[in-house]
């Protein structure tokens, strides 16, 4: 019904611009003349059309004229007798119909459609305000592709810290006759794709309530006043639908701090805020059995009200899995697809630190696809680590065409990275190879043996050794560097910078000179640079250079040592290819 209001509004429209323009044209066309001039000036005219009382015509010079008055014999015998060149047109039978419709039609279509929007307005379902209402998805618990605890994996701490929602979703007057405040806000912080939507929708699954999904960009439109309205609309259908979970997902882009939009307080996006601020006091107010769960990776940039207690007063961290929960989350998505039941997922899970959930799903749904592809009966421990090896290091480009000196010259970088990290050993390497992949030339891949949580000063130095290990070994063999290094040369010059800004390890001591992130788009810069002398900035910059020259060197003499195993080394490389590490300790020894 509404795409057939708009185009009979359209259609109306038309015509009545149509009529418009035909009218201008006309009246550009003719020139509109009295009948008595007329008449005084029949000896210039050229030639005349009648129809009725309408007479047109044009002047010996060319200028049309329009003019009204009752033609009678005289007046055609004086046309015949100046000479003017007359044509009768017999008139039209005046047509009520016609006339009707042209004159009503439109008039009738327009109060028809101002009836109708009102009516909508009253009944309070008009679509034609309908960008005003909430765009939140309802989930209602099934039993069919019902998402449970059990389906999310490696987040065992986490689930533990929201039973109490699902236990007073499920039972709200027991925290009442205890006297508990309960959890009424809850911001989920973690990366993207660790798991924060799929908890929000196990715990309304959990709880057996229904669960209103909203992105926080939705709230914010064009038209001021509309994100305020949405907010409302939301939680008013909450409340109808009560217990019930709201979960508002990526909220910085609604809860930013106050005071530095562009438009100062009377921003839609901070006009949204208020609203949102308010509802949520409301729901405390009246004790409503509603838990709103928010998510987001930008902590740092939401306001401060909306944190406080009483609010989202309730913070869960959302961490990347550990080898435990990397286990875990194999086996779940593993259960989903066809699978070798002999794969060792221990091992998997260890080539693949820093690998989120969605990470690992997306892992297995390649190689599934994979498998599809070369028609095999089921996803086994080769597909896997080829799908690994895509997401990390990209798609091999094995239709890219290198030059024999390309070629050697990459291999010799790669040997330069595979040298000094066999050598200097801050992670163990699985494979060196010099098949173009992704945006690179060559790949040469480190996988720790176990995660992470801290990395010493020697550790880091070693990884900028490994990294400008393929710099040097360009320049010892071909004395003269290429573009190749320039990632290396990036990454290695970030790390030092973090080790002399942010942790402390230089001569300047235990002092974290970083700049704050600075908000550009939020009307405001927050930064310590202006509390840096000159002389500081300059012993800065001087303790980065000593750190990548040190290491830089350091390479160098790893390189310079053990010339003949790097020559024997990229000689390999350069006819295989693709080395594994046991390949790469057989060259090696």
């Amino acid at each position: 019904m509404k795409y057939i209001l708009i185009w009979l509004l359209i259609f109306v429209g038309s015509i009545l611009v149509y009529r418009a323009i035909v009218d201008v044209q006309q009246k550009q066309k003719f020139e509109s003349l009295s009948f008595t001039d007329f008449i005084n000036k029949l000896e210039n005219v050229d030639e005349v059309k009648i129809r009725g009382n309408k007479i047109e015509g044009s002047f010996k010079d060319g200028k049309a004229f329009r003019t009204y008055g009752l033609v009678e014999w005289e007046l055609i015998k004086k046309l015949y007798e100046s000479g003017v060149r007359v044509n009768i047109i017999p008139e039209e039978k005046p047509s009520i119909l016609r006339d009707i419709l042209i004159a009503w039609v439109p008039t009738l279509l327009i109060i028809f459609l101002i009836f109708s929007f009102i009516r909508g307005v009253e009944r309070g379902n008009a679509r034609a305000i309908s960008f005003t209402r909430s765009k939140a998805k309802v989930f209602v618990p099934k039993k069919e592709n019902k998402i449970t605890f059990d389906d999310v994996a490696g987040l065992d701490e986490v689930k533990q810290e929201v039973k109490d929602i699902i236990d007073y979703l499920k039972n709200p007057d027991k925290f009442k006759d205890f006297g508990i405040r309960p959890p009424k806000g809850v911001i989920f912080i973690g990366p993207p794709g660790s798991g924060k939507t799929l908890l929000a929708k196990a715990i309304a699954n959990e709880a057996g309530v229904p669960f209103f999904y909203e992105v926080g960009s939705s709230f914010i439109e064009l038209f001021v006043g509309v994100g305020s309205a949405r907010v409302r609309d939301l939680f008013e259908k909450a409340r109808k639908n009560a217990p019930c979970i709201i979960f508002i997902d990526e909220i910085d882009a609604v809860g930013r701090g106050r005071g530095t939009g562009l438009g100062g307080g009377h921003d839609e996006r901070e006009q949204t805020l208020n609203q949102l601020l308010v509802e949520l006091d409301g729901i405390e107010s009246r004790g409503e059995p509603i838990v709103v769960i928010a998510a987001t990776n930008r902590p740092d940039i939401l306001d401060s009200a909306l944190l406080r207690p009483g609010r989202f007063d309730r913070k869960i961290y959302f961490p990347l899995p550990d080898l435990k929960g990397r286990i875990e989350i194999l086996k779940v998505h593993l259960k989903r697809v066809k699978a070798d039941p002999n794969i060792d997922v221990e091992k998997i899970a260890k080539s693949i630190p820093g690998f989120s959930g969605a990470d690992i799903e997306s892992m297995i749904n390649d190689a599934a696809i994979m498998a599809i592809r070369e028609k095999k009966n089921f996803i086994d421990e080769e597909l896997l680590m080829r799908a690994r090896d895509k997401m990390i290091m990209g798609v091999e480009r094995k239709g890219i065409y290198l030059t024999e000196e390309q070629k050697r010259r990459i291999a010799y970088h790669e040997a330069g990275h595979a040298l000094v990290a066999k050598i200097e050993g801050p992670d163990p390497i699985e494979k060196v190879s010099i098949i173009p992949r992704g945006r690179a030339l060559g790949v040469t891949l480190q996988v720790p043996e176990e995660d992470r949580y801290i990395m010493d000063k020697e550790y880091l130095m070693k990884k900028v050794s490994v990294l400008l290990g393929g710099l040097v070994s360009e320049e010892l063999f071909f004395n003269n560097p290429s573009t190749g290094a320039a990632d290396d040369i990036e990454k290695s010059t970030e790390i030092a910078r973090k080790m002399v800004y942010e942790w402390g390890m230089s001569s300047l001591g235990p002092i974290a000179f970083k700049s704050k992130e600075e908000y550009i788009f939020l009307g405001r810069e927050i930064s310590r640079t202006e509390t840096i002398s000159e002389e500081t900035a300059r012993k800065l910059d001087e303790e980065v250079r000593n750190i990548i020259l040190t290491c830089y060197n350091r390479a160098k003499t790893i390189i310079s040592d053990n010339v003949d195993k790097l020559h024997k080394l990229a000689k390999e490389l350069f006819e295989k290819e693709t080395l594994t590490a046991k390949e790469l300790d057989a060259v090696l020894s």
